[in-house]
């Protein structure tokens, strides 16, 4: 151990102390052996550090910081050093605000659409995810401090997230939903790992051997801290065996007593707790003295670097008779309550207090295009509002060009809650019907953080992504639509033409017990691209205001090698993308997956050539009967492409296997062999996962325990707790009706779907476990027993206090 001299001179007390956190955000001291607490913030795309009270939902306002890009805009760039580039602004930051751990980036797979948090990830392909994580990584370490990469592991719905269990077989797991963990804990060397609050497999996450042990500690080599996520904790004793150090936020020292208990009965070694404080202390150490000095940083140059992340992450998805970029003179009407008032991150515990902020309104202005006027067109929450459409259709008519600006609103994504639908509200699509009918020259510039339908599509001339693009996306978009800046961002996810074209539209999201991942593999282009499947966009896609030509492809056993043309007549960035795909029928595969890409800049007429090479996971796939990964033996098929569905140039290469024996029984599985797994039967998912999968529904006659949640008061046998579970759906209800949604959202996240557990873990020692017990006696039937167990219980806490403090 790296600090045994140190942890020597410590008692029993003292290292179960450091395991859970001071406060909220900060980790416990022993001013006796002089170690420090540290701070940890939220930050996946800006410093998060709250300035007054701490909470983790956003309500307190934080310390002004820049708002960069959030990490669904930036994986549209398909830019490793960019990535870098933004977590040496973030980095930087964090130490200038005395944060040791920045909470980030978040990296969990965009298995559906609807996912509430899906803003804050990068893609739905874990080799594009874990190399724009690990460039993030290695650029937010570059300053001393950590990152954390988050949220581990299958952590891809947001309602019931605290309690779900996903239910996955171990090959889906491995390469499609910890691929790009590993890539980001190897290649970016994370000091910290936050754990999900999910279940798996039967297991929370971070009491979950199969995951923290034999995986990320075992086969992966971390030697680094896993916290848990906020209130995530269930089982502190099993978490402690698993490898978890840190608790957050902290419990008044009940979790600390609960390690102690475990160690002197023998039920946990001591040697354990060593190892988690000897992880845990060079944490602290290793980022003490990037905190230890105020940097101040550049306000005005990071904004400029956010813009410039920007510009290259913006997709260019429709530029019908090139009506982009706009001509100076053209008379121009610009609609939409979000040129005004731009929506440029998500919303939750990512939310930053930016430092600056753009519109494009005012851009618009200084970039000397000849508005005519402005309307907002639409009431930006969903309510109709009849006079706004009339107005905004009115100014429509007088113009040559249209600028439409449409989106979801900040209460529509958000953490804690996944979208109803795939649409755009119905007060914006209503408006968009209208002005076509005066306008054809439309262009829509959408500010949203994941997939949409557009049944709409066909009457816009131009569509813009703008995604959000953080706080200075109003001059990055302007500089787009105005040819300024050549647009190179493609899209890092799929857009299906509708909900229900989506592999996991039938088992999205698990509503009570479990979830089941029957897709297996193909989430994303792995399924549209192996069904054929059409789409209105697929991964990888985005135009340019230039062309690109591919040409003369080589390949060898190590690399490709090809000629890369800028065909067009202005300079731009290609993003080149490399698709391997294994031509044998005996193990089920996606037709293709993506192993490597880089972007380019070319001026006119260059050409230049380009080389990929090929890595330990470009041939590779998981063996559930070896327990390892393995190659095939086969011919496999070589894509270049400027997406997945846009392949210029193809070759073939028989790669040598490692000659295992088979692990599937082709006859048990045809709906995977044939890829067509929208609606799998329940018993060939069982036959893929190898085992029974549990029953997903709630058992309404147990009664109701710590991991249960509040919405199953609506079934719990004590009247009271009925009638709170009523209160709560009236008052939600009431709220929406107020118009009060984000208020009503915070209730669904934060109240209706928290495990009792929640309310000892999130109210830093308020309520404790043996206080809790009485809550669910109430909950259970025994409401008197259970409020003198809970007073009783809140006496001893008050008197061992006092005793404390003596």
């Amino acid at each position: 151990m790296k600090y045994a001299h140190l942890i020597g001179k410590m008692t029993l007390e003292e290292k179960a102390s450091l395991m859970s956190g001071k406060d909220f955000w900060t980790t416990q001291n022993i001013d006796r052996l002089g170690i420090p607490g540290i701070f940890l913030a939220d930050g996946p795309h800006g410093i998060r550090k709250q300035a007054a009270a701490a909470d983790h939902l956003g309500l307190n306002a934080s310390l002004p910081a820049t708002c960069y890009p959030a990490a669904a805009t930036i994986a549209n760039s398909w830019n490793v050093e960019l990535a870098e580039k933004l977590g040496e602004c973030l980095g930087q930051e964090a130490a200038a605000q005395q944060v040791n751990v920045l909470l980030g980036p978040g990296i969990n797979m965009k298995r559906n659409p609807l996912c509430g948090r899906n803003f804050e990830y990068f893609s739905e392909d874990p080799y594009l995810a874990g190399k724009l994580a690990a460039g993030y990584i290695r650029g937010i370490q570059a300053n001393g401090i950590s990152a954390c990469v988050k949220h581990f592991a299958v952590n891809n719905q947001e309602e019931r997230r605290m309690s779900i269990d996903t239910i996955v077989d171990e090959r889906t797991l491995r390469e499609i939903y910890l691929t790009a963990f590993e890539i980001a804990i190897k290649e970016g060397e994370t000091k910290a790992v936050m754990s999900s609050y999910n279940q798996l497999n039967g297991s929370y996450t971070n009491e979950n051997i199969h995951l923290m042990q034999e995986i990320l500690r075992g086969e992966w080599g971390y030697k680094g801290v896993v916290v848990t996520d906020w209130g995530g904790s269930n089982d502190r004793v099993a978490g402690m065996l698993a490898g978890n150090e840190l608790e957050m936020p902290g419990t008044a020292g009940e979790t600390n007593e609960e390690i102690i208990r475990a160690i002197r009965s023998g039920m946990l070694s001591e040697s354990v707790l060593d190892e988690c404080t000897d992880r845990l202390l060079d944490l602290i150490y290793s980022t003490g003295s990037a905190v230890g000095q105020t940097k101040a940083f550049s306000v005005i140059e990071h904004h400029e670097i956010a813009r410039s992340a920007a510009e290259e992450s913006i997709v260019l998805l429709k530029n019908e008779e090139d009506i982009l970029p706009l001509r100076k003179e053209t008379r121009l009407a610009v609609i939409g309550d979000f040129a005004e008032k731009p929506r440029f991150q998500g919303a939750g515990s990512s939310i930053v207090n930016p430092t600056l902020t753009d519109n494009v309104l005012g851009c618009l202005e200084q970039s000397g295009i000849a508005g005519i006027g402005y309307e907002p067109g639409f009431e930006r929450y969903g309510k109709g509002d009849a006079w706004k459409r009339r107005k905004a259709v009115s100014l429509a008519a007088k113009a040559e060009v249209v600028l439409l600006f449409l989106g979801l609103d900040e209460v529509t994504e958000a953490e804690g809650l996944d979208r109803q639908s795939m649409r755009l509200p119905e007060n914006q699509t209503d408006l968009l019907n209208a002005v076509h009918e005066v306008n054809s020259n439309i262009v829509v510039i959408l500010s949203c953080g994941s997939a949409i339908e557009m049944p709409w599509i066909h009457k816009v001339k131009g569509l813009v992504h703008g995604y959000l693009a953080g706080q200075a996306g109003g001059e990055a978009i302007v500089r787009i639509l105005t040819g300024e800046v050549n647009p190179s961002g493609k899209l890092a996810e799929t857009y299906p033409l509708s909900y229900a074209d989506t592999p996991s539209y039938h088992s999205f999201p698990g509503k009570e017990v479990s979830v089941e991942y029957r897709e297996g593999i193909y989430i994303g282009y792995r399924y549209y691209d192996t069904t054929d499947k059409e789409v209105l966009f697929p991964f990888g896609y985005g135009l340019s205001y230039t062309t690109f030509a591919y040409s003369n492809l080589q390949v060898s056993k190590s690399h490709v090698a090809f000629e890369l043309t800028n065909s067009g007549g202005v300079p731009g960035l290609e993003i080149v993308q490399l698709y391997v795909g294994c031509r044998s029928d005996k193990i089920f595969r996606a037709k293709k997956e993506l192993k490597a890409f880089t972007k380019i800049y070319l001026y006119a007429g260059e050409t230049r050539t380009v080389s990929l090479a090929f890595d330990d996971k470009t041939f590779r796939y998981f063996n559930v009967k070896t327990n390892r990964w393995e190659i095939e033996e086969a011919e496999y098929s070589i894509y270049l492409g400027a997406s997945s569905a846009d392949i210029q140039l193809e070759g073939l290469l028989f790669v040598e296997g490692t000659r295992t024996p088979l692990p599937y029984d082709k006859e048990k599985l045809p709906a995977y062999y044939s890829g067509l797994v929208n609606h799998i039967p329940l018993d060939e998912f069982e036959h893929l996962l190898g085992t029974k999968a549990p029953v997903p529904d709630w058992d309404r006659m147990q009664p109701l325990g710590y991991n249960d949640t509040l919405a199953q008061c609506q079934y719990a046998r004590g009247a009271a707790a009925r009638f709170t579970y009523r209160l709560m759906v009236f008052m939600h209800w009431l709220l929406v009706k107020a118009g009060k949604r984000s208020t009503a959202n915070l209730m669904m996240m934060s109240v209706y779907h928290m495990p009792f557990r929640g309310l000892a873990r999130m109210t830093g020692g308020r309520i404790n476990m043996a206080m809790l017990d009485g809550v669910l006696m109430m909950v259970n039937g025994d409401f008197f027993k259970g409020v003198r167990c809970v007073v009783r219980e809140q006496r001893r806490k008050q008197k061992r206090q006092k005793s404390r403090e003596q």
